[in-house]
C-alpha cells in the first residue's frame, strides 16, 4: 500500500476499519510529515451528486470547528472516482470498544465522558453544525483520557441522503435515534442530546435503552416506549443522574434539554456534587420496567444479579415453561448440526476477486465492494488501457481472498513515464537525439547569448527528472551566439549615468575614464571608444570617457611687472587681469609694478580666473631752491 498516495500529499498505510459508508486508513501527510485518519467513502456515495454536494458543504463547515474535544478535520477531496476526508488520527478506543471490554462504566467516569461530549456539540451547534450521528463509535478516549467527538458533517450527509428502511445503512444508528430522526421530521440540535442520553444511558447500564431484532423496530421503541430509568438496571446511579439522563431522553424535544450547554451544566454540577439546575425537581425519578437486561456475568459487582432480585416473588411456571421448551429446541438443533459436520475442520469461507478490467473506476469500485471486499483505487501506467480506466486488480481477478480484504483497483494513468533528461549545454544535435530516445517531441527556440557558444543548449522545459508520457513536447533553447550592437550615436553631451543605462540595455558592458575637455562640461561624455555606428557583440566592453571639464592652469609670479607685463603673461595661459584700486608706497624703483597678487604663485585655477595685482607708488621727489647773495663792492 505503500504506492496509494491520493491527491498526491496523502500516503495511505493501512486499513483501519469498514463503516456503512465509508472505510478508514491510517495515512501519512507527506507533506506536513504527520500521521492523519482518511476517511474514504464508498463508491455508491461517490456517484450521488446530491449527497456530494452535501457532503462538500457540510465538511467544509465541520473543517472550521476547532475544539479539543472535537476530532479536526484538515482536508477533503476526489481521488480515483471517490471522495475523501483526511482528520486527526486519535490514538485511543472508542467508547463503544471500551463497553465492549469493560461493560457498564463507573457513574462518575460516564458523566464526565457526556460533560466533554456536551462540550463539542456545544461549540458545534453555536456554528450551525448539527452531528445527527451521536453513538459510543463517534467517540474516541486518548490515552490521557480526553473525549474526541468525529464525523461531524459527515453524517448530516449521509443523513439527508439516507432512508430508515435502508438495512446496513442505519442498522448501527437505529439504536442513537431521536423520536424525530426515527419519525423522519428534520433534526436540530436537540437530537443531538437525544443521543447522548442515550449513550450516557448505555454507558451507566452497559446496553441501549432500546433493542430489538430490526432498526425500524428500534426506532418504533424511541417513539412509544418509555425509558426506565438506568438506576434500574445499575443501582449505584444516583436519582439526579437519573433524572439528568431521563430529560436528555424526553421524547418531546420541547420539553428536552433545549442546548448542549444547559445538559454539560448539569453534569459538572452533578460531578461537583451538587444538584442539577435543569431537572432539579421534588418529583420522585420515574422507575419503568426495565428494558432488555443482559446476563447477570456481564457485571462484575453483582449489579444485575441484585436486580433481579428486587423484582419480587412471582409465579415462576410461565418461565418454567419457556425455558424448556428452548432447552429442547437447542438440544434438537445442536444433534442436527453434530450430523452434518464433517470429519475434519470445513474450508475457510472465500470470495473471488471480480474481473473489472476495461470498467470504470467508479462501477469497478462498486462490483468490488459489493463482493465484499475494501476498495481502494491505486494508479498504475498502462500502455494498452485508456486513461481512467481500470487496468484489473491487485491481487488479480479471481483470485480467492477472505471477505473484507483488501483490494486495490488499478486506474490506468497512460503509458509509462519516461523522466526528461538534462538538455542544458549539450550541443542541439546531442539534445535532439536524447529527447527521441525517449520518445518525446523536440520544439527548438533559438535566442542570442552573450556567454553560450552557438548552437548550445541554454535552457529547457520541462525541467530535467520529471516524468511525462511518450509524445510530450520538450522545448529546448539553443544559443545564437552573442548578438551584434551597432553603437547608439549622440553619446557625446549626455550625462554619465544615462549613458552608462542606455549601454547597459543594449548588452554592452561600460567601462568609464575621465580626462579634461574645454568642449564638454564636467560630467558630460566626450566620446565613446569604438564610436558611434561601430558594431560590438552583446556583452563586449565599451569605454566611455567622461569630461572632467577645462584643464586648471598654474597662476604666474607677476612680482616687479609692469600692469602690462601682467596681463600679458596672465593672457598668455588664460587667466585674466584685476587691478587694485589702492597702491602700495614703494621706492622708485618699484613704482608702477606689481608688488602683490591675489592668487599665490603656482597655485593652479580654472581658465579665465581674474587675478587681483596691487601696484607700487613711490612718493613725489621734493626739489630744493638754492639762493646766491651777492655783495656789491
Amino acid at each position: 500500500m505503500e504506492h496509494t498516495v491520493l491527491a498526491d500529499r496523502y500516503e495511505l498505510l493501512s486499513h483501519l476499519a469498514r463503516g456503512g459508508m465509508a472505510d478508514v486508513f491510517e495515512a501519512r501527510d507527506t507533506l506536513l510529515g504527520r500521521r492523519v485518519a482518511v476517511k474514504m467513502l464508498h463508491s455508491q456515495y461517490a456517484t450521488d451528486e446530491a449527497f456530494v454536494r452535501r457532503f462538500r458543504r457540510e465538511a467544509q463547515a465541520a473543517a472550521n470547528l476547532s475544539h479539543p474535544n472535537i476530532v479536526g478535520i484538515f482536508d477533503w477531496g476526489q481521488e480515483a472516482g471517490t471522495y475523501f476526508i483526511v482528520m486527526e488520527l486519535v490514538d485511543g478506543r472508542s467508547v463503544r470498544d471500551v463497553l465492549k471490554v469493560e461493560g457498564p462504566l463507573l457513574p462518575r467516569r460516564a458523566v464526565e465522558i457526556a460533560s466533554e461530549v456536551a462540550a463539542a456539540l456545544s461549540v458545534a451547534h453555536r456554528a450551525g453544525v448539527v452531528h445527527r450521528d451521536i453513538k459510543p463509535g463517534n467517540i474516541m478516549l486518548t490515552g490521557d483520557g480526553t473525549v474526541k467527538v468525529t464525523d461531524f458533517g459527515i453524517a448530516r450527509a449521509w443523513d439527508d441522503s439516507s432512508e430508515l428502511t435502508k438495512t446496513g445503512a442505519v442498522i448501527g444508528t437505529a439504536t442513537y435515534f431521536s423520536p424525530e430522526q426515527a419519525q423522519g421530521v428534520p433534526a436540530d440540535e436537540r437530537s443531538d442530546l437525544y443521543s447522548l442520553g442515550v449513550v450516557l444511558y448505555e454507558m451507566l447500564a452497559g446496553h441501549p435503552p432500546f433493542s430489538g431484532e430490526s432498526p425500524v423496530s428500534v426506532a418504533y421503541q424511541h417513539v412509544s416506549t418509555a425509558v426506565s430509568a438506568p438506576s434500574a438496571v445499575n443501582p449505584d446511579v444516583s436519582p439526579d443522574l437519573d433524572r439528568i439522563v431521563l430529560h436528555a431522553l424526553d421524547k418531546n424535544p420541547d420539553t428536552r434539554y433545549q442546548t448542549a450547554e444547559e445538559i454539560r451544566q448539569d453534569l459538572l454540577l452533578f460531578l461537583r456534587g451538587e444538584t442539577p439546575g435543569a431537572v432539579s425537581s421534588n418529583a420522585p425519578t420515574q422507575m419503568m420496567p426495565p428494558v432488555g437486561l443482559p446476563p447477570a456475568t456481564s457485571s462484575p459487582d453483582g449489579v444485575y444479579r441484585q436486580v433481579q432480585q428486587d423484582r419480587g416473588p412471582r409465579s415462576q411456571l410461565p418461565f418454567v415453561i419457556t425455558a424448556f421448551a428452548l432447552l429442547v429446541a437447542l438440544g434438537v438443533g445442536i444433534f442436527l448440526l453434530l450430523q452434518q459436520l464433517p470429519s475434519a475442520p470445513p474450508e475457510p469461507i472465500t470470495v473471488s476477486v471480480p474481473d473489472v478490467a476495461g470498467r470504470t473506476l467508479s462501477d469497478a469500485m462498486i462490483e468490488v465492494q459489493k463482493a465484499g471486499f475494501t476498495a481502494i483505487p491505486k494508479n498504475t501506467e498502462s500502455s494498452s488501457v485508456p486513461k481512467d480506466m481500470v487496468v484489473g486488480t491487485d491481487p488479480p481477478a479471481f483470485t480467492e481472498k477472505d471477505p473484507g480484504s483488501l483490494v486495490k483497483v488499478l486506474i490506468s494513468i497512460g503509458p509509462k513515464a519516461s523522466p526528461v533528461p538534462p538538455l542544458v549545454g549539450e550541443s542541439e544535435a546531442v539534445a535532439i537525439d536524447l529527447i527521441t530516445q525517449n520518445k518525446f517531441i523536440v520544439k527548438t527556440i533559438r535566442r542570442p547569448d552573450p556567454t553560450a557558444p552557438k548552437g548550445q543548449v541554454i535552457d529547457q522545459d520541462p525541467a530535467p527528472g520529471e516524468k511525462y508520457a511518450p509524445d510530450t513536447v520538450v522545448t529546448i533553447t539553443v544559443s545564437d551566439g552573442p548578438a551584434i550592437i551597432t553603437i547608439p550615436a549622440q553619446l557625446p553631451g549626455r550625462s554619465e549615468g544615462d549613458v552608462g543605462f542606455l549601454l547597459g540595455n543594449e548588452g554592452l558592458l561600460p567601462e568609464f575614464q575621465y580626462e579634461y575637455s574645454d568642449e564638454q562640461p564636467a560630467g558630460l561624455v566626450i566620446r565613446t571608444e569604438p564610436g558611434a555606428g561601430e558594431p560590438l557583440p552583446a556583452g563586449s566592453p565599451i569605454t566611455v570617457v567622461i569630461s572632467k571639464g577645462p584643464q586648471p592652469v598654474a597662476v604666474p609670479d607677476l612680482t616687479g611687472m609692469t600692469q602690462d607685463q601682467a596681463r600679458s603673461a596672465l593672457e598668455a595661459v588664460g587667466l585674466q587681469l584685476g587691478v587694485s584700486a589702492t597702491t602700495v608706497e614703494t621706492g622708485p624703483e618699484q613704482d608702477g609694478k606689481v608688488v602683490t597678487q591675489s592668487i599665490t604663485p603656482g597655485n593652479e585655477v580654472k581658465p579665465a580666473t581674474i587675478v587681483q595685482v596691487t601696484l607700487g607708488k613711490a612718493p613725489p621727489t621734493t626739489t630744493t631752491s638754492s639762493t646766491t647773495t651777492t655783495t656789491a663792492p
